[in-house]
């Protein structure tokens, strides 16, 4: 077993034009204050990081943990989700992603994806010259708009639509094995990996790749009422980061998990800052801990009601208060008896 690190922040949602949440030093002093002691880095957002930079230049990226070493925190793992989002698109959502591009591959599907291809295997880059070996993605989609099926999905669809996947993340799955680096895919609606099943379904297709790893966010199977528990008993060996995201779901008469179209704050499903929602974490902690989970608790902060300052405040110290610190003894050691093949012959019966 192994003591989960921890606590540490997804920058992500906080950064915003007001100091102390600009730029890289002053929103690590900030976190480092709350008691964090690490970072997760959205690698889109370039007043953190030059993704370019530090997949090119060991200098770099040494430069930029040191700095961020001298502010008392470490980096848990780069992100490239929005990124990754942009490996695979259906047309029908290209107005609304192309916002995760830069404006020069815009309307230019083939540019754009790759363009994101890119980006990820910056990610993988950057991260090994970072002394990394997890990184958080997401694994795009071309089927999401058929998760429902009706009208019928063609035979043969979804099968076809994951061969497509695969067949892209294959070359990034075989760079990030290079450098060392397991690819983390958050699993996610929106995405064609949004649950188990979808997950081994791409898994079958990249023929295992041992780099076709988890971010477990409990926070998006309680949305999809899935057994975010058993998950972790089920993948375990593939859960390479975590994020400590809380939500609930209040099923009424009017709707249920598709939510009716509604904002978040009005969603029978919603996230919801750690230790407000229903996600069961005590028993969340104990089991990455019983399998060995070696990575970053990493709190995201989504709440659609709670101030993201005092949820960052709160959800440094309720991380804190589920690491586990793994026993080194067992409890009944002081009952124990020495070590006698012949003493445990006699008690078997055996001669």
């Amino acid at each position: 077993m192994n003591t989960i690190k921890g606590p540490a922040i997804f920058l992500a949602q906080f950064m915003g034009d007001k100091a102390p949440f600009n730029e890289l030093t002053s929103i690590c002093k900030w976190a480092a204050d709350l008691g964090f002691t690490a970072v997760q880095i959205p690698t889109w957002e370039t007043r953190l990081i030059d993704l370019k930079q530090c997949a090119e230049s060991k200098t770099y990226a040494d430069e930029l943990k040191g700095k961020i070493k001298d502010c008392g925190l470490e980096i848990s793992e780069l992100s490239t989700h929005l990124q990754g989002q942009l490996v695979a698109v259906h047309p029908a959502y290209d107005d609304l992603f192309n916002a995760f591009a830069p404006k020069e591959v815009h309307g230019n599907n083939k540019a754009r994806t790759e363009w994101a291809v890119q980006q990820v295997m910056y990610g993988a880059k950057a991260s090994q010259n970072l002394g990394l070996t997890a990184h958080a993605t997401f694994s795009g989609s071309l089927l999401w708009h058929t998760f429902h099926p009706w009208p019928q999905r063609p035979a043969g669809l979804v099968d076809d639509g994951f061969t497509e996947l695969a067949k892209r993340w294959m070359p990034i799955l075989n760079y990030f094995d290079e450098c060392g680096v397991d690819v983390c895919y958050e699993i996610h609606p929106g995405e064609d990996l949004f649950d188990g099943v979808t997950y081994e379904m791409f898994l079958e297709k990249v023929n295992n790749h041992p780099r076709a790893c988890l971010l477990y966010d409990p926070s998006h199977f309680v949305l999809q009422q899935l057994d975010y528990i058993q998950y972790i008993d089920f993948y375990h060996e593939r859960i390479k980061a975590f994020h400590v995201k809380d939500a609930e779901f209040n099923k009424t008469g009017k709707q249920g998990t598709f939510g009716g179209y509604q904002s978040w704050l009005n969603r029978a499903g919603r996230y919801r800052s750690p230790g407000d929602g229903q996600i069961d974490f005590k028993t969340i902690f104990s089991k990455l801990t019983q399998y060995g989970y070696n990575g970053w608790a990493v709190m995201e902060w989504e709440c659609c009601i709670k101030h993201p300052e005092d949820g960052a405040r709160e959800g440094s110290e309720f991380i804190k208060n589920h690491i586990i610190r793994v026993t080194e003894k067992a409890f009944d050691d002081f009952a124990g008896v020495a070590n006698d093949t012949n003493f445990n012959k006699k008690i078997l019966g055996i001669s």
